[in-house]
Formats: C-alpha cells, sequence, structure tokens
C-alpha cells in the first residue's frame, strides 16, 4: 500500500554553501558573485583532475568541483595558453561552483572565466579532504528526497515505529501510552522522512510542533516538559509501519500473521501491520507487542510461520503413523492364494 504522497526532491543553491551551517569549512567568495542562484542537485562532490587534463564527459553537471593541490600544481606545469584553454572548456560545462582548498590562490585565468560566466568560485583555508566530508554530509541532508506524512513516529524497543490511520484513530493518545511505557517521541501529527542512501528511511518532527502533541480535549502538551527530555528524541529511522483502523464488524481481519505486507514510502518497502482499533482493547499494550515481534522477525524468528511448521509437522507424521496400518490391512494372508 502507498501513502499516496508525491516524492519531493530538494536543490540547493550555491550561495547555500554560505550558510552557518557550513561555518566551519570558512568559505569565502571570491569571484561569479551573479551566479549563486545556480542549482547543486548531487550530493557527491567532484574533484575535476582528468578534467584538468583536457578529458570533460566524466565531469558531472550540478556537482561542486574541488580544486586542490593536485589540480593546482598540475596546471603550474603548464603554459598560461594551456591553461587558459582547459580552464575555459571546464568552466563552459555546468558546474553550479568551483571551490579552492588549503589556502592556495585561484589561477587569475579561473577567476576571470567564473565572474564572466557566473559561476561562484569559493576558496578556503580547509583541507581538502574536510571540504569534501563537510559539504557531502549537507548535501545528503539538503538533498535527500523527502515527503511528509499524517502520522506518529516512535521510538519502540529501539524500532522505528510509525503509526498510521485516519484522523481520530487515537494514534497520538497511543503514542502517549507508548511514552509512559518508557519509549520515545519522534515526531506527532506531521512527520518528515527522508531517504537516504542504501534506502535508508530518516523521520523527524516538522518545526514548531516539535515534541509537542495534540490530544483531543486537552489540547497541546510538551512532552519533554511531562516526561524529561529523554522521552524524546530528534529523528530516528523509520523501519516498521503500523496502520490502526476502526474496528468493522464482520470483517475477516488476518488471525495468523502469515501474510507479510509492505508501505511504499519513497520507493521503499517498509514492513507493516494493519491494527484494527476497538472499545476495551490496550491499543499501546498491541502496538509494543506488535514492534517486539517486528524485531524477532528481523532476527529470524517468525512465531507465525514456526507454528504452521508444527502444525504441517504433525499432520506429517500422522499421516505417516496411518499408512503402514492400510498396508498391513490390505496385504493377503500367507499360503492363500486370492481369490
Amino acid at each position: 500500500m502507498s501513502l499516496g504522497r508525491q516524492e519531493t526532491k530538494p536543490v540547493v543553491r550555491a550561495g547555500e554553501l554560505c550558510s552557518p551551517a557550513l561555518a566551519s569549512l570558512a568559505l569565502r567568495l571570491v569571484a561569479g558573485h551573479g551566479g549563486l542562484s545556480r542549482t547543486i542537485e548531487w550530493p557527491r562532490v567532484q574533484k575535476p583532475g582528468l578534467a584538468i587534463a583536457g578529458f570533460l564527459p566524466y565531469v558531472r553537471p550540478h556537482r561542486v568541483q574541488i580544486l586542490g593541490e593536485s589540480e593546482l600544481s598540475y596546471l603550474s606545469t603548464l603554459t598560461p595558453a594551456v591553461v587558459r584553454q582547459r580552464l575555459d572548456a571546464f568552466t563552459a560545462l555546468r558546474v553550479p561552483c568551483v571551490i579552492v582548498t588549503k589556502g592556495l590562490e585561484p589561477p587569475a585565468s579561473l577567476a576571470k572565466l567564473c565572474q564572466r560566466r557566473r559561476i561562484p568560485l569559493f576558496t578556503t583555508t580547509r583541507l581538502t579532504g574536510s571540504v569534501i566530508e563537510g559539504l557531502t554530509a549537507f548535501l545528503e541532508e539538503s538533498l535527500a528526497p523527502r515527503v511528509t506524512v499524517h502520522g506518529v513516529l516512535m521510538e519502540v524497543g529501539g524500532l522505528g515505529t510509525l503509526l498510521l490511520g485516519d484522523s481520530g484513530v487515537g494514534k497520538s493518545e497511543c503514542a502517549l501510552a507508548l511514552v509512559q511505557r518508557g519509549h520515545r517521541l519522534v515526531a506527532d501529527d506531521l512527520v518528515v522522512i527522508q531517504r537516504f542512501p542504501n534506502d535508508v528511511l530518516i523521520g523527524s518532527s516538522s518545526g514548531l510542533i516539535r515534541h509537542h502533541m495534540e490530544l483531543r480535549g486537552l489540547g497541546i502538551v510538551n512532552v519533554p516538559m511531562l516526561f524529561g527530555v529523554a522521552a524524546v528524541l530528534e529523528r530516528h529511522t523509520v523501519e516498521f509501519v503500523i496502520h490502526l483502523s476502526n474496528w468493522v464488524e464482520g470483517r475477516d481481519y488476518d488471525r495468523l500473521g502469515l501474510d507479510e505486507e509492505t508501505e511504499s514510502i519513497l520507493g521503499v518497502g517498509v514492513p507493516r501491520v494493519s491494527m484494527p482499533v476497538a472499545t476495551g482493547r490496550d491499543l499501546a499494550l498491541l502496538v509494543e507487542i506488535a514492534s517486539r515481534n517486528q524485531l524477532l522477525k528481523r532476527r529470524g524468528f517468525h512465531a507465525a510461520r514456526e507454528m504452521a511448521a508444527k502444525v504441517q509437522a504433525e499432520i506429517f507424521r500422522k499421516e505417516q503413523a496411518r499408512r503402514p496400518a492400510r498396508r498391513k490391512k490390505a496385504a493377503p494372508r500367507r499360503g492363500k492364494v486370492p481369490a
């Protein structure tokens, strides 16, 4: 079953590299001020060593380009005319920005080309490895595809459990009871889910409602103020989905748990169970048991399948026990010829 939400893929502008989130990289804009709106669409940065050598096909568009000591040392061995030719071909590509690391002075021809073509040119005193690491972390976070869903995300026994269901079904009340049991709240009402490399889904809260819950009849409550800071988390992986729905008399509900369901979130299939809500059921307890059971499944223990295997083994054993008796009853006596 799909969430029915449209995936959004954010973009980062070159000017955002000067934001406080990247203050540790100490980037300084030295040319190309008119191109700060250029878009960065890839989280991985690129060192264009081959491009500087004249081989351009592997320069990926919309990726940050890093020039370090090796690239600038190589350029210093070339004649000024060749340097201008190589940098002219390089800056003619769709690069969002260029960063020169280790406090090195960019070639004058590079600064002129970037200024003319409105390609932001940054310098920094930081080492190339530190710049690549910091930029990659920032871009992976900023460019991760995301979707906002109506639900509650809890950490239940270490498992990121997303509660979905219609409004008023009892998601927030269930989450509050789980917090009382020692589990932790990540987000209530609006859950922002991002897909990171290796199909890892990370959920967090949205804006001003972070660490707050809306309880019908009570209003807004502050969870860490009521239960302590250990009752909440900033973010957590989304590993399990429980879909809550009102109990419908006469509907045939799964009683064994042999059928495996998945919820599609940003193209990633997440294990899912459907749980009916009825008066008198301890919903928090059932969610806790479902999460614990899912943890056991991840470790290779599937209670429903094990029970089904035991039943099949018992049926087979009884069938085998009946077969010799049938053959013995049907066999003719010795010394007599059958009529």
